[in-house]
């Protein structure tokens, strides 16, 4: 198990580094002209395949970092550029995740590289949970899976809303009802291959803010995958579900961990950082501001009603970014969130994330209301950290049940 700690080894810097000239020097220059095209940006995304960012084995990579620390300082420097483009980016992670999570050995290998592509043909994933109905309420789940035992195939209806890349991804994953006795703990993570008969985009949303990154709907009308596409197994989900069912006859309070959850579980810390990066992205454009711009014959970082907020902001982030690498860190080694230390992470940082882009508008003042100047798309963009995988209310849900003991359903 890696020790805790709050320096990067050698090789963490360098990649660090690496990460944040390719925000600065492709991401950036990019991200007004693709938040205002609300367009999915292909071509640095393609850039970023070239170098070697999107790619299965450098996520890997971060992912398997003993410190816990890669994922994170990842997501930091891409978002740093930009959240709608570098969701872009990332975006296929969460598809990938959700594999990684619940699938087979078999599955991870055969899936997961179909998922990106490759550097010349770039492809993109989707990861369906959320519905109109059922958005942080997992348990109002309706999409269904019914088992033809017949022809060993699932058979998929539903609706899927929120859904990032959902339509234009090679490989959609799905979360559905296959038990609908036991609530969210009868739900099934299932693979939906490139092709499939009965998948269609629905509504494109128009979003305030990460319009670079393409949000929709996703349509499943009696769609069939082999029974080979459902994460983990046949024999894996019997027992899941046997096991669900006998608590819920002794009436056992006992948490059983369905396949959306899992998934936001481990993705949370990610979600924090991303905010980090935001947040932090903003500070410096409003430091730098602070310390050029003059009024009354001097820069007005010399007033303290400036000067104030700015430490305020800047020891935000850091907290945010401390509660991220301890929850990253915890994860990495099998430490178990006993405090909901992954919901606090996202919590913290997600608020962070809007109250820091809102004060950098506020000390750019006239100037920070428009749009030559990067700090109203960065407010944009941080609204979303409170909304997606969890809104900040349900973190805090989160948190106070974990804390009292309560079952999270």
């Amino acid at each position: 198990m890696a020790e805790f700690t709050m320096e990067l080894n050698d090789e963490q810097r360098e990649v660090r580094d690496w990460l944040h000239g390719f925000a600065a020097d492709v991401i950036r220059p990019a991200a007004a002209e693709w938040d205002e095209r609300e367009e999915t940006p292909w071509p640095v995304i393609q850039e970023a395949a070239k170098v070697g960012i999107y790619s299965l084995d450098f996520y890997a990579q971060q992912y398997f970092d003993p410190t816990g620390l890669g994922i994170p300082m990842a997501m930091e420097e891409l978002f740093w550029g930009d959240a709608g483009i570098a969701l872009s980016i990332v975006g296929t992670g969460l598809a990938a995740v959700g594999v990684l999570a619940n699938g087979t050995e078999e599955q991870i290998g055969t899936w997961i590289p179909q998922m990106y592509g490759d550097q010349n043909d770039v492809k993109v994933a989707a990861f369906c949970s959320s519905e109109p109905d059922a958005g942080s309420d997992v348990a109002s789940m309706r999409t269904r899976a019914v088992y033809d035992e017949t022809k060993d195939e699932w058979v998929i209806n539903g609706t899927k809303t929120w859904a990032t890349n959902g339509g234009i991804a090679n490989v959609h994953v799905v979360v559905a009802v296959v038990d609908p006795e036991l609530g969210s703990k009868g739900h099934a993570s299932f693979i939906v291959p490139p092709g499939t008969p009965g998948l269609a985009q629905g509504q494109k949303f128009k979003k305030h803010g990460i319009r670079a990154s393409h949000t929709a709907e996703v349509i499943l009308d009696n769609v069939r995958v082999p029974g080979s596409c459902l994460l983990g197994g046949k024999e894996k989900l019997d027992e899941r579900l046997a096991r669900a069912r006998e608590r819920a006859k002794a009436g056992g309070g006992e948490r059983v961990k369905n396949a959306a959850m899992a998934t936001f579980e481990a993705s949370r810390p990610a979600v924090g950082a991303m905010a980090v990066g935001t947040a932090r992205a903003a500070y410096e454009v409003a430091l730098d501001y602070a310390k050029t711009r003059e009024q009354f014959g001097r820069p007005i970082i010399d007033n303290q009603g400036v000067a104030f907020q700015l430490a305020d902001m800047r020891t935000q982030i850091d907290a945010a970014r401390l509660l991220v690498w301890r929850a990253s860190w915890m994860a990495v080694n099998g430490k178990p969130f006993t405090a909901a230390e992954g919901s606090m992470s996202k919590l913290f940082a997600s608020e962070t994330a809007k109250k820091v882009t809102a004060q950098a508008i506020q000390i750019l003042g006239g100037n920070g209301y428009t749009r030559e100047y990067p700090v109203e798309r960065m407010h944009r963009d941080a609204a979303i950290y409170t909304i997606f995988e969890g809104t900040s209310e349900i973190q805090r849900l989160v948190i106070a049940r974990t804390l009292s003991g309560m079952p999270l359903r």
